[in-house]
């Protein structure tokens, strides 16, 4: 039976799961995994609220803009990497910290993969193109025909999940939903997932705060520089393409922040819903005194423990 622990931070974005990861790994004096796809990418510093110096300082964090825009990196890679890192770092310590909202990469790292076919990265690169000019209703479409069983479960208003399922059903032949749940194999580390969340209102009115944080950090000259990369992959993402259709004179700057906005809280509802799938998830807000969190956290992992003895 494992007895190391993974505590996973989870939640919408800008709610503060930096902070909470942080002093989490300083009280289990550990490290911190980001589970953040969009931090990946060193071009894309401002856009993604990455872990300021003093904060990188504070603890050692992997996984935080150590890879280019130009590289193809999937959640496969990550999954095969930080499970190397975690298993290496596991050797010396009991806890370790995993933070960020990117669900699929959480789930990658506590439940594991299903095994797709590789496939032409062209495929992809053709259909953000067609969801850039076409918008989302016609990914949705194609989707249904080509892939009903998936069409009727997937979170239809995120393009990423639209378009990750259609290149695999253009690229194999064969439906995306196909491939779904196939045995993995058990980790060996317990995870011990916290949730961080706030009333609606609150939540809200943090995006719209960090947003307009980022405008004024230079969050538009960073866009500015990458726009000539428009179509790749990492850059289909909230905040990028906004100021992307501003630069090309489609909407005006002040349309473009508050598209940002109202696409980041979107992604923020799409976030809570995944996140709540877990009901073994111990719930706290960005006001909990960090003594509870860690009493909680210790009283779960010694239940859990007991569970498997």
């Amino acid at each position: 039976m494992p007895s190391k622990i993974l505590i996973s931070v989870v939640g919408p974005t800008a709610i503060g799961k930096t902070s909470l990861a942080i002093a989490l790994a300083k009280q289990f004096e550990t490290e911190i995994i980001s589970a953040d796809s969009r931090q990946f990418y060193k071009e894309m510093r401002i856009g993604t609220a990455v872990p300021s110096r003093e904060e990188l300082a504070a603890v050692r964090h992997h996984f935080i803009q150590h890879k280019s825009i130009f590289e193809n990196y999937s959640v496969g890679d990550f999954e095969r990497e930080a499970i190397k890192l975690i298993e290496a770092r596991f050797q010396e310590k009991e806890f370790l910290v995993m933070a960020g909202g990117s669900g699929l990469y959480i789930d990658a790292i506590t439940k594991g993969l299903d095994v797709f076919p590789e496939v032409d990265p062209a495929i992809r690169t053709n259909l953000n193109e067609k969801y850039r000019k076409e918008g989302i209703s016609v990914l949705q479409q194609q989707l249904e025909k080509m892939d009903p069983v998936y069409y009727a479960k997937v979170d239809r208003e995120n393009p990423h999940r639209l378009i990750r399922a259609l290149e695999v059903c253009i690229g194999s032949g064969k439906a995306y939903s196909s491939f779904l749940n196939t045995a993995k194999p058990p980790r060996p580390f317990i995870t011990i997932s916290v949730g961080l969340n706030a009333e609606r209102e609150v939540v809200y009115e943090r995006i719209n705060r960090r947003v307009d944080q980022m405008m004024a950090q230079g969050l538009l000259e960073e866009v500015r520089a990458l726009l000539p990369h428009k179509g790749l992959n990492a850059l289909q993402t909230v905040g990028y393409q906004e100021l992307f259709n501003y630069l090309e004179g489609t909407i005006s700057l002040e349309e473009a922040v508050s598209e940002i906005k109202k696409n980041t809280r979107r992604f923020a509802k799409r976030q809570l819903t995944w996140f709540r799938k877990n009901k073994e998830t111990i719930w706290v807000t960005p006001e909990t005194p960090i003594e509870e969190v860690v009493k909680r956290i210790k009283q779960r992992s010694t239940e859990v423990s007991h569970e498997n003895n």
